[in-house]
């Protein structure tokens, strides 16, 4: 069923929330996972334009990746991939899900209701608008 699934990491607690359910599911159906994240402050996003050093985030976050995804490996078994896109959050996430084939999108919500969102914006709600694979959200732990 689920070939590659694209696992969406904001370096929160709300990643731990989501990473035994998404290993579970990819042990079961023997998927591969893409663990992801968009940095997406002021050096990230102008990366490119500006032919900036990578900043400190970037390093920490790119060190995030790669511990989790070993550790993951050691616990599961499982093919683990790991990819750092700088930008706008929704857009990297839609383009590496295409790019990379993955055929299920997985995040981890926050909990925040109405003026949450307006404040932090809904990365879940504009990806699902053009999302072209399924999406599974795993809400907060209690």
């Amino acid at each position: 069923m689920y070939r590659k699934i694209l696992v969406t990491l904001d370096t929160t607690p709300s990643d731990q929330a989501l990473l035994p359910h998404i290993a579970q599911l990819a042990v079961l159906v023997k998927a591969e996972l893409l663990l992801l994240h968009v940095a997406d402050g002021w050096a990230a996003r102008n990366f490119d334009q500006l032919n900036l050093a990578e900043s400190d985030e970037m390093k920490s976050d790119w060190n995030y990746l790669e511990e989790t995804a070993t550790r993951l490996r050691a616990e599961t078994g499982l093919t683990v991939g790991t990819r750092l896109a700088l930008g706008s959050p929704p857009a990297q996430i839609l383009s590496v899900a295409d790019a990379e084939r993955c055929d299920l999108i997985a995040f981890a919500s926050h909990g925040h209701r109405l003026v949450g969102d307006i404040i932090h914006g809904s990365t879940i709600e504009a990806v699902r608008h053009k999302a072209r694979v399924p999406i599974l959200v795993v809400p907060p732990k209690k």
